[in-house]
């Protein structure tokens, strides 16, 4: 049995009386006027049920955002790699110097010898160090012709095209291609006064017949890498190959389009590529892009091995397009930037026609 409870006591408060309804106007007066908040430019407002993920574009059909140029190198780094440099060539005299006076004593017509060599070297050395330099100054000259032409089409100076499209002429002279083209832009030349379309007209009219011949090396390139590395036996001489590929591809479009790069401009021109691959994003290929390739009905009608040549193909058809876009005189303006689009139906129905020939 449980023990009985104790008496307690309780308060109860009395009900409150409901208040008497303000007329509307006289509420929205009572109420201080709230301000309105500016939109933060680092908050993203979403709202679900106007935005709708999947009718946003697609992310591979539009444009690659502007490549910017490669940050040099710091003071320091040019400042040890040039005192290296000194470094190493006072070793290289002094070892040339040594070895002379010692030819010298042991027979002087083998030091005369060895002198007219020594010559000889010197005067080749500082020719081909002659060369360089011009061709990395013809590279440098490419880029800011590409700075001056954006900057003449955004500020639609008459001024600035006139005296770029007279140093894109000059640079392409020695292209039989694109004589027509300079000899119709000389003749409309004074019949524009807009400066944009000017560089646009310009674009079209001296480098629309270099940028098919670009294209079709590009695609000619793709194809021998997908062939290629479609039947050999080894992933290392795909790699080999594709690099072997992909730097002559460079060397050929930069030479097309005026560049005439040497040892130290190719390099740098490389380097300029990879730069504009890491910046549009280009060189990440993943599963999604293998899929796009070999996807859709593709798979049925390539084998595994032609596949790989395919991807392969494309990754050279993505270095063609950042090369065209590095080597070129001119941004891509008037003219449409080339896509993987322009050179997958191509590569695909080479496949297809390599898959379907008998094997030996």
């Amino acid at each position: 049995m449980t023990a009985p409870r104790k008496p307690a006591a309780f308060r109860i408060e009395p009900e409150a009386e409901p208040r008497p309804q303000a007329p509307q106007g006289r509420i929205a007066e009572e109420r201080p006027a709230r301000r309105q908040r500016a939109a933060r430019a680092d908050v993203a407002v979403v709202i679900p049920s106007e935005v709708d993920a999947f009718d946003e574009p697609d992310i591979e059909a539009a444009p690659p955002p502007p490549a910017t140029p490669p940050r040099g190198r710091s003071l320091l780094a040019r400042l040890f790699f040039g005192a290296l440099g000194v470094l190493v060539s006072l070793a290289v005299g002094l070892w040339a110097d040594q070895l002379i006076r010692d030819l010298f004593a042991r027979a002087e017509w083998l030091g005369w010898l060895a002198a007219g060599m020594a010559a000889i070297a010197l005067l080749s050395l500082l020719v081909i160090l002659i060369r360089e330099f011009l061709a990395i100054a013809r590279l440098a000259e490419v880029e800011k012709m590409q700075k001056r032409a954006l900057d003449a089409v955004a500020r639609d100076d008459p001024k600035a095209a006139r005296a770029l499209v007279d140093e894109l002429s000059a640079f392409v002279a020695a292209k039989p291609e694109t004589a027509a083209g300079r000899r119709s832009l000389a003749e409309l030349r004074g019949e524009i006064i807009d400066g944009a379309n000017l560089v646009r007209l310009a674009e079209t009219e001296i480098l629309s017949p270099l940028d098919a011949r670009a294209k079709i090396m590009v695609l000619e390139a793709a194809k021998r890498v997908s062939l290629i590395t479609a039947v050999s036996p080894r992933a290392l001489v795909d790699i080999a190959y594709v690099v072997f590929e992909a730097g002559r591809l460079i060397r050929r479009l930069s030479e097309l389009y005026g560049g005439r790069p040497g040892t130290l401009g190719f390099f740098r021109l490389a380097r300029g590529v990879l730069a504009h691959l890491a910046v549009t994003g280009s060189i990440a290929v993943g599963d999604s892009f293998v899929q796009q390739i070999v996807g859709h009905g593709l798979a049925a009608k390539l084998s595994a091995k032609l596949g790989e040549g395919v991807v392969n193909g494309m990754m050279t058809a993505r270095i063609g397009i950042a090369a065209m876009e590095t080597a070129r005189p001119l941004p891509f303006i008037a003219v449409k930037r080339p896509g993987l689009g322009d050179f997958l139906s191509a590569l695909t129905s080479f496949a297809a026609r390599k898959d379907g020939q008998p094997q030996d």
